[in-house]
């Protein structure tokens, strides 16, 4: 790379001597009321933004407001500092961290746009640019730079500003893509060799494996994976890797997005446009992602109105975008852009994203994010979102949200359906008060019963029937009483009343509830379910209840009339029956109809003896193996 720089470099200063001159003079075009645009996030050019800064304290001329115009600021964002407010102030589409007490505090200004129509701004001069600072890479033989990890919405200010002035970079990759630009178009050039901005988010790593379990259970091998901007989302792409035949178009390259490149698990093999590459704006990751793009032709850079096109994302087959958000409310929208009134972040391009995904055949959008605020004080998941908060996610366009505690599916859901299953993925300190807040809202039934405990994943499980009936068995939610009001009158009048031993055949939400809110400390409820596609079927519930019996639990099974006598409900009986064993139970008890001949003879299969009769109806137990002498 030195050798680059004293060779190339000599020769393209000797051929455009007037384009390689000291930064005084660059900065001394500048007149008052000029605005700057930087380029982005790790892209920043960090020398001229210091020349810049330079030239305004050492300057006899005085400057005044002139604006800097600032997508991502990833810097420290010196131009913020007091004794240059009324030189300088910053306008951000998205806001830094540096930047963001001077947001709030006035100081500074925030626009916010969709971040895939800053590029026509820039063209249509509604945001007309003076000077652009830019970062490249050193040229090659044709005399051409790339834009290297920051595209985005850098080459239409590149193509729009009035004076282009860039810092080539040695440690810049030369990316491939849309970003190659000639010296011819850049009015100065400046070489200047420093390390690239890194940018790295710590997180907890325990709550960061559990919702990235969480999110790979809905990433489908195929899919063409967006990255939203912010720790989580890239996190969670370590637990993708087990996935195959992955593609990815995303206004973000990240440094899990480099990781499934190099193991394989992204080869884009599947992607219905631009097969065979991935496709992505402008990079945020550390120097060994960087060294990844390098003339790399599995990875192509284009502008950030092209990867965050609407109509680009919606035609993309199985597109899945993974975004995170600040707070999502009980009714499923979400803000990524502030807290409150008080601004944070900004609209960026996850919107787009999360509503393209919504739209694209076979598309999924995920949302994920911890359940507690990073103080540990708050939850992510609220009643309604703060007054002032922006709603950057229209619940209309969230279908999965994903918590440390599980998945919530939104899609299709109504508002009650959708309280219950995000009560059900917070943080369980929280679930009370949201539960006591979601029924003054009326957001669910006000005589809702809720239990806390939380949801024993380890209990799903995928079992075959004795006939070959794959079957997915897992522990009631509290989100399912849907499923189960829909199973219960899919029975026959026979066999809801052999379960009920009674003719009435209204399953109001008062009885349902009953079986799905449950307290998995002492009881349990499991449903066998078929999937089709994302829709559950329950074909069969089992269930054992404690009630004041101590260590015996009562146990009943019902399957539906069509899949009975194919195994399913031996496959509960057993299923339950390792569970009780596994809690520590003595054995069940059951009652069931004299002329229920199908129970009484599968329940004696499985070891229950009659102790009773009562009424026309027999009581049994058993005794599990090794406690009878309990």
């Amino acid at each position: 790379m030195g050798s680059l720089v004293r060779v190339d470099g000599d020769r393209w200063k000797r051929r455009f001597p007037e384009k390689f001159v000291p930064m005084e003079e660059i900065f001394g075009v500048l007149r008052s009321g000029a605005r700057i645009f930087v380029g982005t996030a790790c892209g920043e050019p960090q020398a001229l933004v210091r020349g810049l800064l330079d030239h305004l304290r050492a300057s006899s001329t005085e400057l005044f407001d002139l604006e800097i115009l600032s997508i991502y600021g990833l810097g420290s964002a010196p131009y913020a500092e007091e004794g240059l407010k009324e030189s300088l102030r910053i306008n951000s589409f998205a806001i830094g961290e540096a930047a963001r007490d001077s947001v709030n505090d006035g100081s500074a200004d925030y626009t916010p746009v969709f971040l895939s129509a800053v590029p026509d701004l820039i063209r249509q001069e509604v945001i007309p640019i003076d000077l652009a600072l830019v970062q490249t890479s050193l040229p090659d033989k044709a005399g051409n730079v790339s834009l290297g990890i920051s595209v985005d919405a850098v080459l239409a200010a590149v193509e729009g500003s009035k004076i282009v002035a860039a810092q080539a970079n040695p440690r810049m990759p030369y990316v491939l893509g849309d970003g190659i630009v000639s010296l011819r178009d850049l009015d100065y050039v400046v070489v200047h060799d420093e390390p690239l901005l890194e940018h790295h988010w710590p997180l907890p790593e325990g709550v960061v494996k559990r919702i990235g379990e969480n999110v790979a259970r809905i990433v489908e091998d195929g899919a063409t994976l967006q990255v939203g901007f912010g720790g989580l989302p890239d996190a969670v792409l370590s637990h993708l890797s087990e996935k195959r035949h992955l593609g990815l178009h995303s206004d973000l390259f990240t440094d899990g997005a480099a990781e499934l490149l190099r193991s394989g698990a992204i080869d884009n093999s599947r992607k219905s446009i631009d097969p065979g590459v991935a496709v992505a704006s402008f990079a945020v990751g550390r120097r060994e992602t960087y060294d990844l793009l390098d003339k790399n032709p599995a990875v192509l850079f284009r502008p950030i109105d092209r990867t965050a096109s609407l109509a680009v994302i919606a035609s993309m087959r199985n597109l899945t975008a993974i975004n995170t958000a600040l707070e999502i409310d009980l009714t499923g929208q979400a803000t990524a852009e502030s807290l409150g009134g008080r601004f944070y972040s900004g609209v960026g391009a996850e919107a787009e994203f999360m509503r393209g995904a919504a739209l694209a055949p076979g598309g999924r959008s995920i949302l994920a994010l911890p359940s507690l605020s990073p103080d540990g004080r708050a939850s992510r998941i609220v009643p309604r979102l703060a007054p002032g908060a922006s709603a950057t996610f229209h619940r209309g366009d969230v279908q999965y949200v994903v918590t440390e505690y599980g998945i919530a599916n939104l899609r299709g859901r109504s508002v009650r359906e959708r309280a219950m299953s995000l009560i059900g993925i917070s943080h369980p300190m929280f679930r009370p008060r949201l539960m006591e807040a979601a029924r003054e809202l009326s957001l669910v039934y006000r005589d809702q019963i809720y239990r806390s405990s939380d949801y024993p994943e380890d209990l799903e499980a995928w079992k075959v029937t004795r006939s070959g009936l794959w079957i997915f068995l897992r522990p009631v939610k509290i989100s399912d009483e849907p499923l189960v009001k829909e199973f219960f009158y899919s029975l026959s009048d026979k066999t809801l009343y052999r379960r009920f031993a009674s003719a009435r055949r209204e399953m109001h939400h008062s009885r349902i509830q009953d079986f799905v809110a449950v307290d998995y400390s002492r009881d349990m409820v499991i449903l066998a379910l078929l999937l089709r596609g994302e829709r559950e079927v329950v074909i069969g519930i089992g269930q054992y209840s404690r009630g004041g019996r101590g260590e015996l639990a009562e146990l009943a099974v019902v399957v539906r009339d069509d899949y009975q006598r194919r195994g399913v409900g031996t496959l509960l009986h057993t299923y339950l029956t390792d569970i009780a064993k596994r809690r520590g139970l003595v054995g069940f008890t059951a009652e069931v109809l004299e002329d229920n001949l199908p129970a009484l003879k599968l329940i004696k299969k499985m070891g229950f003896e009659r102790v009773a009769v009562d009424g026309g109806a027999e009581e049994m137990r058993i005794v599990f193996d090794g406690a009878g002498g309990r």
